[in-house]
């Protein structure tokens, strides 16, 4: 395993706060030559990646394309999780790149009853209404608000259900 020095450690840790786990802007006193190398060794690692820069969202750029685009810098699921993070906020939190900034504040509180129902959503096998409400202490009709208004109309998660003879109706996150 690759030992991850202090300055990728703080420019990860600070990704996994910011909407969309965005890696910039770069510590301070971090630019230049220094800045293009730790920034190349992250992404060879797969710790980082340059996608493309939604500018409307003014977020900050890596480099220009040359094209009247430009490319910013994200945390990736390996990235995250070479620092701790739990693979659910992480993947969870990708989806939300393109989503509202209060949607993206909402699910980035970890240990709340939504992050909890998240969790159970993306499990291989789903969750029942039944089962997230033992889990959460919420009613039935609760949590279908919170399916249908919290993450697939405020979050635009993609929330799929089936019905199985002995569990009743199950809900899954879509991994699209």
């Amino acid at each position: 395993m690759t030992k991850m020095t202090d300055t990728q450690t703080l420019i990860l840790t600070r990704a996994s706060a910011r909407p969309g786990n965005l890696a910039l802007p770069l510590p301070e006193g971090l630019h230049g030559a220094a800045a293009k190398m730790a920034v190349g060794r992250m992404i060879k690692l797969g710790w980082i990646e340059e996608v493309e820069a939604n500018l409307r969202r003014d977020e900050p750029l890596w480099r220009e394309t040359g094209d009247g685009h430009g490319t910013t810098l994200i945390a990736t699921e390996a990235g995250l999780d070479a620092i701790g993070i739990e693979p659910v906020v992480v993947r969870t939190m990708a989806g939300l790149r393109d989503a509202k900034p209060e949607a993206i504040a909402a699910a980035q509180r970890p240990g709340t009853k939504q992050a909890q129902l998240i969790a159970m959503l993306q499990r291989p096998e789903g969750a029942s209404i039944a089962e997230i409400a033992e889990a959460t202490g919420w009613q039935h009709h609760s949590i279908r608000g919170a399916i249908s208004g919290s993450l697939k109309k405020k979050l635009g998660l993609t929330v799929t259900s089936e019905k199985l003879a002995e569990r009743g109706r199950v809900y899954k996150l879509s991994s699209s």
